[in-house]
């Protein structure tokens, strides 16, 4: 078969400041990638970011119809790149976590018959009764927050049933604050989706179902038997699950591509659309990370990603049903100071110079000597503290330490913390455990040691800088065959293989180990004396 007419699959990622997309053939290559910035390429939205922030600095959304027309202008460019759409057999993909779209009583008659001949922003113009979503970034549904914790017998119990405890940012609580405030456009809406159903209901021309995996990050999901919680649903909308459509697995295929797409840009009618999910899953099928494996995403906050099989949900961090394999479990913990705390220590201790502070690493030895420190610039969420506190052997409190030892303390702290936090929600370092590891540090050599020697596992890099759409474009392969029961990694396996760039020290193991408990005894002290 002539490599022209070879199938091709699709990932999309709707995520918050623009619209991606990749094609890849049979052998997993990306053969074309395209993309749309939301407040460059659509300024008339008059975004900052893709979102609005309203005056109260808590409130974020984003216009719905700049998502509908940025995949018009998507298309558009993919089609004057000369991307024949009638060899795409399947497309999926991935939408910022969390955020929610209310369509309008209608919209689905609307859905079933679009016209060819408009784009998708004129035709859904009058289809969504709330015309902002609210996304991941705003924090304003506090109150409802509190009632649904009430609801469900406390925050730990919240967490059992959803994987999570309540948290602003979290769908459940943002549908609350929509029905109380304005109810109206609330009582208009006949249907809600998350942004990934959203975006994969615009492919199918019809309301697509929220998968599991996108599905748990809502405060609304039980993430044990994958259906919605009756106390939860109960306590944010009476009738709830109705708005909302029964959840499904992540790997179901939703049925073939509208016929819009079929005569607008002259996809094939046999083309599949593969439920999408939430860009952080959509991540870790883009990473492949595997059971034991955990991944470090090493950015402005810093992600830690984990395979789990048996969850154990926390207070902190979001235990979520995993998007390739629907019997098991992902995990995520989000750290505040990450990036930011790096460069600052580094200008403060090194002389502004990388070069510096991974020379300061190499100087000093596994453990510090015992010096440990805690730098929280900015109120960190895993933990709940803030503030800079730095201890001698001894667990004496020092106000001060010397710039090398101090190095090594920030990046020992950070990466002891990851791995303290991931233990807690039911992750083992496990013989054949790898650290994949992505993000702007991810060059920096020495600190991938440190990483390494905490986690006493090799670290391998990845590049991650399109893995939620390549994990959508994954999913669109696997979704073809997972029915009869085809694992994602058969699917996967001609992937490149991450680079190997640390193995772990010999005296590693016993260095870490002891000073995880110390390091554990230490944080609860600073959570403790932070508290007012």
């Amino acid at each position: 078969m002539a490599a022209q007419d070879s199938p091709l699959h699709l990932g999309f990622d709707f995520s918050t400041q623009q619209l991606k997309v990749v094609a890849i053939d049979g052998n997993l290559n990306v053969i074309h990638q395209n993309n749309v910035q939301f407040d460059s390429e659509l300024p008339e939205f008059r975004t900052q970011g893709g979102v609005h922030l309203h005056t109260d600095r808590l409130t974020v959304t984003s216009p719905v119809l700049m998502w509908v027309k940025a995949l018009d202008l998507l298309l558009d460019k993919m089609k004057g790149a000369g991307l024949d759409f009638s060899r795409v057999r399947a497309l999926s993909g991935s939408g910022q976590q969390h955020g929610s779209v209310y369509w309008r009583r209608g919209a689905s008659d609307t859905l079933r018959q679009l016209d060819p001949d408009q784009s998708l922003h004129q035709l859904l113009q009058g289809s969504f009764s709330v015309s902002d979503c609210p996304v991941w970034m705003d924090s304003s549904s506090g109150r409802q927050c509190h009632d649904l914790q009430a609801a469900a017998g406390g925050a730990l119990r919240l967490a059992e049933i959803t994987g999570s405890r309540a948290y602003e940012r979290f769908t459940g609580n943002q549908i609350a604050k929509v029905r109380q405030t304005r109810p109206d456009e609330y009582q208009d809406a006949e249907r809600i989706s998350l942004v990934s159903s959203f975006a994969a209901s615009l492919f199918l021309g019809d309301y697509a179902a929220i998968d599991y995996s996108d599905g748990s990050g809502m405060n609304l999901l039980d993430i044990r038997t994958r259906s919605w919680s009756e106390i939860c649903l109960e306590a944010t909308a009476p009738h709830l699950d109705r708005l909302l459509g029964a959840p499904l697995p992540s790997t179901s295929v939703l049925g073939p591509v509208s016929s819009y797409f079929v005569q607008r840009y002259g996809f094939s009618d046999g083309c599949r659309v593969v439920a999408f999910t939430g860009d952080n899953p959509a991540s870790l099928a883009g990473m492949r990370l595997q059971q034991g494996d955990i991944a470090v995403s090493l950015g402005t906050s810093d992600t830690v990603f984990l395979w789990i099989q048996q969850p154990r949900p926390a207070l902190e961090g979001h235990i979520f049903c995993n998007p390739v394999d629907w019997q098991v479990y992902m995990a995520l913990l989000c750290f505040k100071n990450g990036s930011l705390t790096r460069e600052r220590i580094r200008n403060e201790c090194a002389g502004g110079s990388w070069e510096n502070f991974s020379a300061a690493l190499r100087d000093t030895p596994l453990g510090n000597n015992g010096y440990m420190g805690f730098y929280f610039d900015t109120m960190e969420i895993t933990p709940p503290a803030v503030g800079v506190r730095r201890f001698d052997p001894d667990d004496g409190e020092l106000s001060s330490l010397s710039p090398q030892v101090e190095v090594r303390a920030l990046v020992e702290g950070q990466f002891l913390s990851r791995r303290l936090h991931a233990e807690r929600l039911g992750y083992s370092i496990l013989p054949g455990t790898r650290v994949l590891a992505t993000g702007g540090a991810s060059s920096n050599k020495e600190i991938l040691q440190v990483l390494c020697d905490v986690f006493n596992a090799p670290v391998f890099t990845i590049d991650l800088s399109n893995s939620a759409c390549l994990g959508s474009a994954y999913r669109a392969l696997h979704g073809l065959v997972a029915e009869s029961g085809v694992s994602f990694f058969d699917v996967v396996k001609k992937a490149p293989e991450p680079q190997l760039v640390a193995t772990p020290h010999p005296a590693a193991q016993e260095v870490y180990d002891h000073m995880l408990k110390r390091y554990a005894r230490l944080e609860e002290r600073v959570v403790q004396e932070t508290r007012p």
